[in-house]
């Protein structure tokens, strides 16, 4: 066999593996082990896809599942195709490598946010992201990984409008209740205290 045609064929398949964003989210891992190391927290064995979590596709920008919910008994995470810059990527992946230490047992609890305030991140937990010193190391080491391989997917939002549900209101005690718009022909209901007509709040119209 032609060794050189080989080895070739191999950086070529490497090279082609390492530009996937699987591979580059992975690498990035590795990379931020070592913030995680010299806090005394070894990261646990990860798998990182970019995906929609299961919150839906506008709100989560990662998501880290328990060892314990795969099969493949180690903790998986997703970043949202929604980020395509390489520091902001590495930011939400420090969120969800916090997740992963704890092993998604404590939540946004005491021990996420020990663990968390160590390695740099600042912020209400739930949302807790980089702080300057920690911002300042990903910029480094975003200076050392290729591109993110991704496009930020634009994904719109959709807005959804409510009407308030309309009211009755007893006028004596203040009694109050929501009425469903398919009542709303049957008039306003009788207070159960006072036994008197309540009053109409709202929009009664039946549109």
């Amino acid at each position: 066999m032609n060794t050189f045609t080989e080895t070739t064929s191999t950086v070529s398949k490497n090279t082609e593996t390492e530009n996937t964003r699987e591979a580059w989210l992975l690498n990035a891992v590795e990379k931020l082990k070592p913030i995680f190391k010299k806090q005394g927290y070894d990261v646990p064995k990860v798998q990182v896809s970019c995906g929609f979590t299961s919150s839906g596709k506008n709100r989560h920008a990662g998501e880290c599942w328990s060892k314990t919910a795969t099969k493949a008994v180690i903790s998986e995470i997703y970043i949202s195709p929604k980020y395509d810059d390489a520091v902001e990527v590495m930011d939400i992946l420090v969120h969800e490598l916090v997740h992963a230490v704890d092993n998604c047992e404590h939540k946004h609890g005491a021990e996420f946010k020990k663990i968390a305030l160590a390695v740099g991140l600042e912020g209400k937990m739930r949302s807790a992201s980089a702080g300057p010193k920690l911002r300042n190391e990903l910029i480094e080491i975003a200076k050392n990984l290729n591109p993110y391989p991704h496009f930020k997917l634009n994904i719109p939002t959709i807005i959804r409008s409510y009407k308030p549900r309309p009211k009755a209101r007893c006028s004596e005690c203040g009694y109050e209740i929501g009425i469903f718009k398919k009542w709303q022909h049957l008039g306003a209901p009788i207070c159960p205290v006072h036994k008197i007509e309540m009053d109409q709040i709202g929009n009664w119209v039946d549109d």
